[in-house]
């Protein structure tokens, strides 16, 4: 699509709110020209007290305009926050009036919608949220109640914890074989076997100076989440091997839960478990994505429906106290009646949360690389909204309710992630890192440390540092992970100051 600019250069907003209602849209800068058929001309006025957009939306013969002001105040971040929500509802109006749209989100964009639900419930409660969520940005019913629950979920999680907590990440690399829809860092183990002794010895030893840095700190580890890639990935030995070595480094007493990926059934034996309880892990997550053989052929899996039900019953006779299952909605090959089955079989067996996820086509995985439609038919949308209808409805129908949720670029019909759970069986990791509750200190390739304070002003202070990405460059390059403890120390040095 064609996007002129007059007045300003906020183009991140922009895009957001194209991605968001026009998916297979891309953005094109430039003047409007007669020739033009799928343009917007976007215009900003500003004073003192307000900030106004206008956008003159064509598409394929349909227009539409929309205005739209917003009163500024505050400092200039503040003001530019109010920028952009004045330019997405503003695009998001006169996309609605031309195309007759309505989106499951209304005009909201980004990755966590739980943080406009969040500042409606701190201003005036439930009932400010779901009047400003309805009038104002046009959320649909049922993305509402996501929201808002969601949030106060989060508001929950907030209440019990202490200035000093943090949550800690380590990142195993490793899977079986990579999956069509993925564009984690993760490497097939069949290819990178030899690479695994030297990836556990370079992470012991930022395992080693991280846990120092933690108690010079004093930090108090609140959460523990080990994901990848698949740790079970590991054998028994290098498992056992690893959760020694954290013991030793970290104090744990304070830990509300301890979570271990085991999301491949095809890495789960009972070796693995034991040492998994005797190192008191308390959640496990298994994650199918699919009961579909089909299905799972179709994007890279070589386990079957079968393996899931064996990696389950091993897991259950294990007795964790918690399990967490993952399915993904629009899946290639997958249809809402499949879809249908695949959930009812998770409630079956039996955990008590579950994460329903909806495809993200993200630019470096073999669904985006490859052409032509690869491992089969891809769900539209309207069947992937068939698909997260039945989750709702049927989740709730057992006594689930969502508890986080988040919002990716490029997701099939521009839904959500939710994460579903019984009463007190929500992973907390997930919410305090959506929600920006605390610091996370993650550890190992592709780490991605995020940093939680508050400025002088009151408003959330996030920074990040990122560990080398790669298991190779991880192990080459240790220089990387010392700088980024050491500006997690110092971060949290002067937030004591």
């Amino acid at each position: 699509m064609k996007l002129e600019l007059i007045g300003h250069n906020e183009k991140y907003a922009l895009e957001q709110s194209l991605l968001a209602l026009f998916p297979d849209e891309r953005p094109v800068y430039g003047a409007i020209e007669d020739g033009d058929t799928r343009c917007a001309r976007v215009t900003m006025t500003e004073d003192a007290q307000r900030v106004t957009f206008v956008t003159e939306l064509s598409f394929d013969g349909r227009r539409a305009e929309k205005r739209y002001s917003y009163p500024l105040s505050g400092d200039d971040y503040t003001r530019e926050g109010q920028r952009r929500h004045a330019l997405g509802l503003s695009f998001f109006g006169a996309a609605k009036d031309a195309l007759g749209i309505e989106p499951p989100w209304g005009s909201l964009t980004g990755v966590r919608p739980t943080k406009v639900a969040l500042a409606l419930l701190r201003e005036g409660g439930r009932a400010l949220a779901e009047r400003e969520l309805a009038e104002t940005y046009c959320v649909t019913p049922a993305r509402r109640a996501l929201a808002i629950e969601a949030a106060e979920a989060g508001q929950k999680a907030a209440a019990a914890l202490r200035p000093n907590d943090i949550s800690l990440y380590v990142g195993i690399p490793f899977c079986p074989t990579r999956c069509a829809y993925c564009s984690f860092v993760s490497q097939s183990v069949e290819k990178t076997l030899a690479m695994v002794e030297p990836y556990l010895d370079a992470l012991e030893n930022e395992i080693e100076a991280a846990g120092e840095m933690v108690r010079e700190q004093s930090l108090r580890i609140k959460s523990f989440y080990m994901g990848g890639g698949t740790p079970t990935t590991l054998s028994a030995a290098q498992m056992d091997r690893l959760l020694t070595a954290l013991e030793a480094r970290f104090d744990f007493a304070s830990l509300a839960e301890l979570t271990i990926e085991a999301g491949r059934p095809d890495t789960i034996a009972r070796d693995k478990l034991d040492v998994l309880k005797r190192h008191s892990v308390t959640r496990l997550s298994v994650n199918p994505q699919s009961m579909n053989d089909r299905v799972l052929a179709a994007i890279g899996r070589r386990h079957t429906s079968e393996d899931v039900r064996r990696a389950m019953a091993l897991v259950k006779e294990a007795g964790f106290a918690h399990v967490n299952m993952d399915l993904i909605a629009g899946l290639s090959e997958d249809t809402p009646e499949s879809f249908a089955r695949s959930l009812d079989e998770c409630l079956a067996m039996g955990a008590d949360n579950i994460t329903v996820h909806t495809l993200s086509l993200k630019r470096g995985s073999r669904l985006t690389l490859e052409q032509n439609a690869p491992d089969g038919r891809i769900p539209g949308a309207e069947d992937v909204a068939k698909m997260l209808d039945y989750a709702n409805g049927t989740l709730r129908k057992h006594g689930y309710a969502p508890y986080y949720l988040y919002r990716q670029k490029y997701m099939s019909g521009s839904f959500e992630n939710v994460g579903w759970t019984l009463p007190g069986a929500q992973s907390l990791y997930n919410i305090y890192i959506m929600e920006e509750l605390h610091g996370i200190l993650s550890l190992g390739a592709g780490g991605s440390t995020k940093m939680v304070g508050r400025s002088d002003n009151g408003d959330a202070l996030i920074r990040r540092a990122f560990n080398a990405k790669y298991p190779k460059e991880y192990i080459e390059r240790p220089e990387k992970w010392r700088a980024n403890l050491k500006e997690f120390s110092d971060f949290y040095s002067e937030k004591r100051s």
